[in-house]
């Protein structure tokens, strides 16, 4: 309940006429006291925030509001009724994840809003302030004149007050989330995807982005003019409203990560704490793995998703490809092309994909009866080409015949254009289009969480709606794509460039766990096209491009040509109990320390880009008075990912312990990959 502002002797806001006195601000501050965040109505009533760190301005007065399809725009003429605030301090457990336990430590802040003008209509904005950022989002109350919220746009504001640079992705691009990042100053930003990433001419940087994107559209980050950018929501699925909601409801969080430096807005858990609790409540059938498959094959054009004499997805193959798992110990095996709909124009939803029936050259109880003798799990594949209607159609049933022969996760996909979603007409008839970010999207994928969870099935989807925390309600939602993977290493359109996962860590995966797909050994794509990276490197984002489930991609055969390699790919956990990062620059270099949830050894990963770079690193995080046997693969005297050296790899062991400093040089376009093992 809002407990109304207090003013002169006793007069509550709640009491007074409609043309009354504005109410004094309301304000809040983050546990430390370093982050201020203030709420009002300004001379035009329009509800307005402020963020402030260190008596210095981060955003200044920014509105929040709607823009409606079928009503007078909910941006201007309120005065704000009542306020209330609060603060938490709690500790929960992660299922899995980079971390075992997660602190949610904030202050809050409440303020309701309501129009002057005759149609008093209310909306209430909250806000959370932590150390390390801000999220807020807004309520609208159950009320006569706005039954029916029909969103043509949010109006919700972001003014950043100082000039900086960006590293962002175009939002509303053909290709999704699939682009390489830009680097710009902040005043050159169009309309980015978030997170979008800054760092500010003072050092400060700061990362946008939303939490729980539930049956909402996604929010499009658009400059309107010099730093002041506005929410724009993803089109609604027909050329409707943006967004369809009955009261009451509550848009997303939309987030703002604040940190003095890189490695500060990686280390923060913002999103994850402004979702709500694990609803599946026991999920110890989500279990963390690395897995091969029947892909790169077909990337390369060795192999094809459709059926005759090159196809993939065979019975022969498919037991080849388990034998290699179970001999290395990976627990799961993907199989891309196995049931019936690849022959034909299937891209962007033009073919009837069966998602129970296997083509006659793969058959799906022998081979997932010989990967249980194995002790191997097959990987589910379910690509929909965009087309959601028959996806949804079947969806039941193929998660039904997943469970019944032990499958406990799938990957799922929706190649189609952006705005080539065919989702189901609620009136009949044609289906209608929509984006991948839309309503009807964050709609859908929760349907299939929801009933692959009812199977005990983790899903991990491609060409995705982007990630915003939502795994801490949904478990089973293990990870995604949603960015530029290392398929495009395969293709050379072009191929991914050297800093490009240096870059990625400090922007989409700011937003959750990633399937990029790493463990390229052979360095090559199709065509010998050859990768901006080492040897060294591919190791490396094991430990710095986190997933709880993690692909060895390239050939079983090209694996075992680099045994040495392959026993650090084996040993590498999924599954962690805390991560730290130790080194990182945005687009640079990112090092980080990650430790095994099932033991007391530590892993370290670093990449840089076309630099090389040689990090000193102190090992502070280790446990006091434990010796520890560091063995590291590292770049080669003379590895360059430009030349034929980029295989050139060195590997070294030491003994470690506490407080000592390790200096490991990268290549240009390499990293290193340590595992600290702890005495037992």
């Amino acid at each position: 309940m809002l407990r109304p502002l207090m003013i002169g002797l006793g007069l509550t806001l709640a009491a007074m006429p409609a043309h009354a006195q504005q109410a004094a601000p309301a304000s809040v501050t983050s546990p430390d006291g370093r982050i201020a965040v203030t709420l009002m109505a300004d001379n035009d009533g329009r509800p307005t925030y402020t963020v402030m760190r260190d008596g210095k301005p981060v955003i200044e007065p920014s509105h929040i509001g709607f823009l409606l399809a079928d009503a007078d725009p909910l941006t201007r003429n309120f005065r704000m009724t009542g306020s209330e605030t609060g603060a938490v301090d709690s500790r929960w457990e992660q299922p899995w994840g980079e971390r075992r336990f997660v602190r949610d430590h904030h202050r809050s802040l409440k303020a309701r809003f309501q129009e002057t003008s005759a149609l008093g209509r209310v909306i209430e904005v909250e806000f959370r302030v932590f150390d390390d950022g801000v999220g807020f989002r807004t309520h609208l109350p159950q009320q006569p004149n706005l039954a029916t919220a029909n969103i043509a746009e949010e109006a919700t504001e972001f003014v950043i007050a100082e000039p900086g640079t960006a590293w962002w992705i175009q939002g509303g691009d053909w290709n999704r989330y699939e682009q390489i990042y830009a680097k710009t100053p902040i005043d050159a930003v169009s309309t980015a995807h978030t997170p979008i990433t800054m760092k500010l001419d003072g050092g400060l940087h700061l990362a946008f982005h939303e939490a729980a994107l539930v049956d909402y559209s996604g929010m499009w980050f658009q400059r309107v003019e010099r730093r002041r950018f506005r929410t724009t929501l993803s089109p609604g699925t027909g050329g409707g409203p943006k967004v369809v909601r009955a009261a009451p409801f509550h848009t997303p969080w939309r987030t703002i990560r604040i940190a003095e430096d890189a490695p500060g807005l990686y280390d923060n858990d913002l999103e994850l704490n402004l979702n709500e609790p694990n609803k599946l409540g026991d999920v110890s059938w989500v279990v963390p793995h690395k897995y091969i498959g029947i892909w790169w094959e077909m990337h390369l054009d060795k192999w094809s998703w459709a059926t005759g004499p090159k196809h993939g997805a065979t019975t022969e193959h498919a037991r080849g490809h388990i034998d290699f798992a179970a001999k290395h110990g990976f627990r799961g095996v993907l199989i891309e092309g196995w049931n019936k709909g690849w022959d034909g124009p299937w891209f962007g939803g033009n073919s009837d994909f069966s998602f129970t029936q296997g083509t006659p050259d793969f058959d799906f109880k022998a081979v997932t009866d010989y990967a249980r003798a194995k002790g191997v799990r097959l990987i589910g594949h379910h690509e929909t080409g965009g087309n959601i209607a028959d996806y949804e159609a079947q969806l039941d049933a193929a998660m039904k015949l997943y469970a019944d022969a032990g499958v406990d996760s799938v990957k799922t996909g929706y190649v189609a254009d952006a705005g080539g979603i065919q989702a189901p007409n609620p009136a009949g008839g044609r289906n209608l289009f929509g984006w991948h970010d839309g309503q009807r999207m964050a709609q859908h994928h929760l349907k299939v969480v929801e009933t692959a969870a009812k199977y005990r099935i983790a899903v991990n989807a491609h060409e995705p709606i982007k990630d915003t925390g939502l795994r801490r309600t949904y478990p089973n939602w293990v990870a995604r794509e949603g960015a530029r993977g290392m398929e495009y290493n395969a293709w050379g359109s072009p191929v991914n460039p050297a800093g490009h996962e240096a870059t990625l860590v400090f922007t989409r995966m700011l937003s959750g766990p990633m399937d990029f797909t790493p463990g390229v050994l052979s360095l090559k794509g199709k065509g010998d096209i050859v990768l901006n990276s080492t040897l060294a490197k591919q190791l490396a984002l094991y430990v710095v491009l986190y997933s709880p489930i993690q692909m060895a991609a390239d050939l079983p055969e090209n694996l075992a040509k680099y045994p040495r390699e392959l026993e650090f790919i084996k040993a590498v956990p999924a599954d962690w109990a805390e991560t730290r990062m130790l080194s990182g620059v945005v687009g640079e270099h990112a090092v980080l320390a990650r430790k095994d949830r099932k033991s007391n050894d530590w892993y370290l990963g670093g990449v840089t880009d076309d630099t090389a770079r040689a990090p000193q690193l102190t090992l502070d995080f280790l446990d006091a008075g434990r010796d520890y046997t560091a063995t590291i693969w590292r770049d080669g005297e003379g590895a360059d990912f430009r030349t034929d050296a980029r295989h050139a790899i060195a590997y070294e062991t030491k003994r470690v312990r506490k407080g000592e400093t390790l200096t490991i040089p990268m290549a240009p376009g390499g990293g290193f990959a340590v595992r600290l093992a702890a005495a037992r």
